[in-house]
């Protein structure tokens, strides 16, 4: 069975030494009491709940998924989910960073986010059940009225209740402006929603005593398209007044999806049958009240690919050191035994640094954009807020679909190197593999966040966004420039920026002339400004080991040589990516639709 250890010591590198994020913090008024020892000690005991609680229950989900009661509606979920959930409320790691008003803890988001990477590689099918409460916590939190924040946000922070996005129907995706649920209003203010929902991830469950829908319908006056969808809280059980649980309402999970993984999450196909729900925001904007669920969801999606890189990586190299076979070609390494370990093999090795180099870019990233979420919604500055503004729209593409492309890579790879015994299911990797796929799909597949990119977050505002970014790359390379240590890093990272200035310019003009090439280019773009990202933050850890090498601790030694590996391995993908993005549009449309 596989096994988990939070990485502690990198998780507090990138908190600390990379980030520098109690400073940041400081500036903000209500993290002002944060510390790096209180910082850590929640990171500890976040790690002992995920790896001792949740991680015995990740193949237990899997093997026994959840089930459905046809007559009732009922959702059961696999053994030991629910005793977690109490587990996990109980500890208040639910209210970790809500805000104390509801009856958070009011800690910074960017410790929630790394508690969730945690809980992801542990779990990621029971971690998807409190955190898409996260989401409804937010949205309802900025758009929601005072009625309805009084009603909701204090059981959504303690964890009672759940919280869901209720988007996706039959015959539309990601095309919401298809969408048929209807509202129907009712004389004393509420609606009566009709319609159905499918793909409804933790839509029904027997964890928590209650679940808020948040739901995406019509109203009788809506105009056709996305300009016209309404958003609504609609409890599983009607709340009443005094907050206590009132009557079953029209809701009702009418299957359970059968999945390629994450089995141990409830996927729910939706029924609304007169539910009764209560307008969230102003008539036919629900769209933009529901983008904060859905940006934060995005987020947590990439969490998930990173908590999943990191299990995946950990077990495959605790394989690859006990593992013999063969010998290596420049002559035995273990002449005591009768084969070497596979981890000589020099592709072993490149599958387990890519995985590797994968998991500690992410890590980055999402704390990056996580500690820039802080400062977006909390800083007392307007400059500051509307800097992390732009750098977190800019990147939240990055995260969900860079992030979750390469820990499909990377789930791969370490199922590889285990061999035939990868495709096992005693041994846990094929699992991994399989939960990490969809993370590709969901929340916007990856071509849409590519789409959203090039085409909103750069070409939308001339690349202003980008060019934020490229000024931090810019920054530290002529900082370092003069530095023969890290010429190595420099070099490589400077010339990809100016590489990705021409190519967006390129990319710009093609699609002036034809729309349609920003299509065709979309996904390329996206890996390469993925690995400009990437690469700023390795040269950046880099330079922290650089410096702190003749400390002795191998930590440093190893943070190098990964960084070494990236530079040399991965980052000259680009090059490949830009020619394919550059073959334009024509290789793809050549061929007639009937030749298909």
């Amino acid at each position: 069975m596989a096994t988990y250890t939070p990485p502690l010591r990198d998780m507090q590198f990138v908190i600390h030494e990379l980030l520098g994020a109690v400073d940041e913090l400081k500036k903000i008024p209500a993290y002002a009491d944060v510390d790096a020892d209180t910082v850590n000690a929640v990171l500890e005991e976040g790690g002992k709940f995920a790896s001792q609680v949740l991680t015995p229950l990740n193949k237990v989900g899997d093997l026994e998924g959840c089930k459905l009661n046809k007559e009732t509606h009922e959702v059961t979920t696999p053994t030991g989910f629910k005793d977690a959930y109490k587990q996990y409320i109980e500890g208040g790691w639910s209210a970790l960073s809500a805000d104390p008003q509801w009856g958070g803890q009011g800690l910074p988001l960017l410790v929630n986010q790394a508690i969730y990477e945690m809980l992801n590689s542990a779990n990621q099918a029971w971690t998807m059940y409190p955190g898409l409460s996260h989401g409804a916590h937010a949205c309802l939190e900025a758009h929601g009225s005072d009625e309805q924040k009084k009603l909701y946000l204090p059981k959504l922070t303690s964890g009672e209740w759940t919280g869901t996005m209720c988007l996706t129907e039959p015959h539309c995706g990601t095309d919401l402006g298809l969408l048929r649920t209807k509202a129907e209003p009712q004389a004393d203010g509420t609606y009566k929603l009709t319609g159905q929902k499918i793909f409804i991830s933790a839509g029904e469950h027997d964890m928590a005593e209650n679940i808020v829908h948040l739901v995406l319908a019509r109203l009788p006056d809506a105009p056709a398209g996305s300009k016209g969808i309404s958003l609504f809280a609609v409890p599983k059980f009607k709340v009443n007044a005094d907050g206590s649980i009132g009557e079953r309402n029209g809701i009702y999970c009418g299957g359970l999806e059968h999945k390629m993984g994450i089995h141990g999450n409830a996927t729910a196909q939706m029924v609304l049958d007169g539910a009764v729900g209560t307008l969230v925001g102003q008539p036919h904007r629900g769209l933009p009240a529901m983008f904060v669920m859905m940006n934060g969801a995005r987020l947590g999606v990439g969490n998930q690919s990173l908590g999943l890189t990191e299990v995946a990586y950990q077990n495959a190299v605790a394989y690859a050191k006990d593992r013999i076979q063969m010998r290596s070609l420049s002559g035995p390494k273990r002449p005591d035994l009768a084969a070497d370990p596979i981890i000589v093999h020099p592709d072993v090795r490149k599958m387990l640094l890519t995985a590797r180099a994968y998991a500690e870019g992410a890590r980055a990233l999402v704390y990056f954009v996580a500690l820039h979420l802080d400062q977006e919604h909390n800083h007392p500055d307007e400059a500051v807020r509307k800097e992390s503004s732009d750098l977190v729209a800019l990147l939240t593409p990055i995260v969900k679909a860079f992030i979750t492309d390469n820990a499909w890579i990377s789930t791969t790879h370490c199922q590889q190197v285990f061999g035939g015994h990868g495709y096992i299911h005693e041994w846990g990797m094929e699992q991994f593999v399989r939960d990490a796929r969809i993370n590709m799909i969901y929340e916007g597949t990856n071509t849409v966040q590519s789409l959203d990119l090039l085409g909103r977050k750069v070409l939308g505002d001339a690349g202003a966004k980008l060019r934020k970014f490229g000024a931090l790359v810019q920054s530290f390379v002529e900082a370092e420039t003069s530095n023969p240590a890290m010429k190595e890093f420099i070099g490589p990272l400077g010339e990809l920026g100016l590489k990705v200035q021409k190519f967006t310019m390129e990319v710009g003009m093609k699609g002036m002339q034809n729309p349609d090439e920003v299509g065709a280019a979309a996904v390329d773009y996206l890996r390469v400004v993925g690995h400009l990202v990437y690469g700023y933050f390795f040269a950046r850890m880099a330079k922290i080991a650089l410096d702190k090498q003749s400390s002795g601790d191998p930590f440093y030694k190893a943070k190098l040589s990964t960084a070494r590996f990236y530079f040399a391995k991965l980052m000259p993908e680009v090059e490949t990516a830009m020619a394919t993005a550059r073959a334009g549009l024509a290789p793809l449309m050549d061929m007639e639709e009937a030749l298909f």
